[in-house]
């Protein structure tokens, strides 16, 4: 659902415009139109895009929205109305319901989950005398892992559809959690869902007639939300997986929280005016709240709720992205100057660099990956690789060999082929990330390295439970 910090003929060209001129004045920040296009355009030639759409906003409130590439097979051409599922991006939604409510009275930070849970049907789990807060769910240290370990797709291409209430109670009421609470960060699509579903119980509410009530309507996003209204349907692109293929659309229950909701860059960008400049509303008022740095994740990245909070130099970044099945996608702004931008694509490639590029130049933009050529391995050889890696207590890769070809499942996500370009080394088409099989003096396979967002993550092999 996402990859913080952490899983594409013919082109439709075309930038629309806003009150900003060609030509950047000293007011403003972002580079000339004719750069941006020329920017995500080299995405669609590298095949690193199917279709993007980005917009800007200036620290005056004047916007720009710029388009290239294809919106699939059947859809309306690509630009501002263009609808995509925005993944983790939720998130941030979430953050701000649980502010808002915090500032009515309706539930306070340090509220216990169980507080907002039936206690006939689910006991959460608790470790040395501390109970999970809200705010734990918020900043990603309840101590619960990524995703449920009863988390089994009947449908992987569109695997949140029918998890259930029911399934995550027996999940809480039967975990033992591995750390303290608070006492390490762990990125939980499984937290930001339960905060989503203990919101809506304690409002009396759905999560999506929560949202929509509390933050869409006082904002103006009628195109967004998780049911696809006639017109969104009308506008809604096609997703593509890295390779290009077509992936199914996500329908997210009982976690809708973590990342249910699709939007248009217009709405998006409403969304990120509503979050900068002073507040001119209660709702607003909240909306800063979320921005409060509330824990440390690594380095200059901290967490508010939800929102993620990049330090570079005297400036922050607030932002977060969202990954589904076939899209990806970015929102952010700098907290001191008062611009922003969205990114948002129609297929799964990672394009929050240019988000966090066009907000503060100093991060840099990245270059396209190397083309890699598959090569032959005997099945033999990749049988030596079946086993579970663990990377963490709550995250692990496990190894198959299926009609002689080597698959890779991590916890809780699907079931992905990679394919070698040597008899170790191994590279996915969904997501830009690499495998290397690692072995002692005697030839034995003792572990693996994944190689992802720059960097290795080394796990040992263990044998595979039969």
């Amino acid at each position: 659902m996402t990859r913080y910090c952490y899983i594409l003929a013919g082109l439709l060209l075309f930038a629309l415009t806003g009150c900003a001129k060609e030509e950047p004045t000293a007011q403003q920040h972002f580079p000339p139109d004719a750069d941006i296009q020329a920017l995500i355009q080299s995405r669609v030639d590298e095949e690193r895009a199917v279709g993007i759409v980005v917009g800007v906003m200036e620290a005056d409130g004047s916007t720009r929205v710029f388009a290239a590439g294809e919106p699939g097979p059947g859809a309306q051409p690509l630009g501002e109305e263009s609808v995509f599922e925005i993944g983790s991006i939720t998130k941030a939604f979430t953050g701000i319901l649980l502010a808002d409510m915090v500032a009515r009275g309706e539930v306070a930070l340090d509220d216990p989950v169980a507080k907002y849970l039936p206690a006939d049907e689910v006991t959460m789990p608790a470790r040395g005398g501390r109970d999970i807060t809200l705010l734990d769910l918020s900043t990603h240290r309840s101590g619960l892992p990524r995703m449920p370990d009863n988390f089994n797709p009947a449908d992987p291409a569109n695997p949140y559809a029918d998890y259930t209430v029911e399934q995550l109670y027996e999940f809480l009421s039967t975990h033992e959690l591995r750390r303290d609470i608070d006492a390490q960060g762990e990125y939980s699509n499984l937290s930001v869902g339960l905060l989503g579903h203990v919101l809506a119980r304690a409002a009396g509410s759905s999560y999506e007639d929560l949202v929509r009530e509390r933050i869409l309507e006082p904002l103006g996003m009628s195109s967004t939300g998780i049911a696809l209204s006639d017109d969104m349907r009308h506008w809604l692109v096609q997703g593509h997986d890295m390779a290009g293929n077509a992936a199914a659309n996500w329908d997210i229950a009982t976690l809708e929280g973590a990342g249910a909701l699709r939007s248009n860059v217009r709405d998006m960008l409403a969304f990120i005016a509503a979050n900068t400049g002073p507040a001119e509303s209660p709702l607003e008022e909240a909306m800063r709240v979320t921005h409060q740095p509330r824990a440390n994740l690594n380095g200059n990245v901290d967490i508010g709720l939800n929102w993620i909070i990049l330090s570079i130099g005297r400036n922050q970044v607030v932002w977060h992205n969202g990954g589904t099945g076939g899209y990806h996608a970015f929102a952010g702004f700098d907290s001191v100057s008062g611009v922003g931008a969205v990114v948002l694509t129609n297929s799964t490639h990672d394009t929050d660099d240019i988000g966090l590029h066009l907000i503060n130049p100093e991060f840099p933009l990245t270059l396209p990956p190397p083309r890699r050529v598959e090569v032959p391995v005997s099945t033999e050889v990749l049988e030596t690789y079946v086993g579970f890696y663990p990377l963490s207590p709550d995250f692990a890769l496990t190894v198959t060999v299926e009609n002689d070809e080597l698959w890779v499942q991590a916890t809780g996500q699907d079931n992905y082929q990679v394919f070698p370009e040597s008899e170790t080394e191994f590279f996915y088409t969904v997501v830009d990330a690499q495998l290397t099989f690692t072995t002692d003096d005697a030839g034995n396979v003792t572990g693996l390295v994944l190689h992802q967002g720059g960097r290795d993550m080394p796990a040992p092999k263990q044998e595979l439970s039969r």
